[in-house]
C-alpha cells in the first residue's frame, strides 16, 4: 500500500499519520509498513531541541494505526463515517533502542485474537533490524458517539 490507499484507510494527516507505506499485509494474520522519521517532524522541535528523539507514544500511535490497517484489511472494509477504530489498551511496552531523525521504523504487528469488537496485536518497532519497541496493543471497532 502506498500512501494515498493509507489515507482511504486512516483518518489521520498531518502531522499525526505515521505510516508512510505498507510493505505486506496478509489479512488475516500479520503487517508490515514503514514510518520514515524526518528531522522536520514538528514534534522534534521540543522532544528534545538539542538531541531529537521520537517520542515513545508516537510509537506506539504508528504501531496502532499499522493495526488499523490490518484490521481493516482483515474485514475486507474501508472505514465507514459511522464507525471509529481506536486504542484502547497498551501492555508489555518496552523501549530498547531510541528513534532519531534519519532512521527509518519497520513496523510489524500480528493479531493475536479477535473477539466481536477488541482485537489483540502483538506489535514491533525496529530500525536496521535492531529492536525499538514491543508491544501488547488492544483496539476495538465501534460506533461513533454523536
Amino acid at each position: 500500500m502506498y500512501i494515498e490507499e493509507i489515507r482511504r484507510f486512516l483518518p489521520h494527516r498531518y502531522p499525526l499519520l505515521l505510516v508512510d507505506r505498507v510493505i505486506e499485509c496478509k489479512p488475516g494474520e500479520n503487517i508490515v509498513a514503514i514510518k520514515n522519521v524526518s528531522v522536520n517532524e514538528p514534534h522534534f522541535t521540543g522532544h528534545f531541541p538539542n538531541q531529537a528523539i521520537m517520542p515513545g507514544v508516537l510509537i506506539i500511535e504508528a504501531l496502532a494505526q499499522v493495526t488499523g490497517l490490518l484490521g481493516f484489511r482483515t474485514m475486507s472494509e474501508e472505514p465507514s463515517d459511522d464507525i471509529l477504530y481506536m486504542l484502547v489498551g497498551i501492555d508489555n511496552v518496552r523501549f530498547k533502542r531510541q528513534v532519531v531523525p534519519g532512521d527509518q521504523l519497520m513496523l510489524k504487528a500480528k493479531i493475536e485474537r479477535r473477539s466481536k469488537v477488541i482485537w489483540k496485536f502483538s506489535c514491533e518497532a525496529s530500525v536496521d533490524g535492531e529492536l525499538c519497541t514491543a508491544a501488547s496493543l488492544l483496539c476495538a471497532a465501534s460506533p461513533k458517539e454523536v
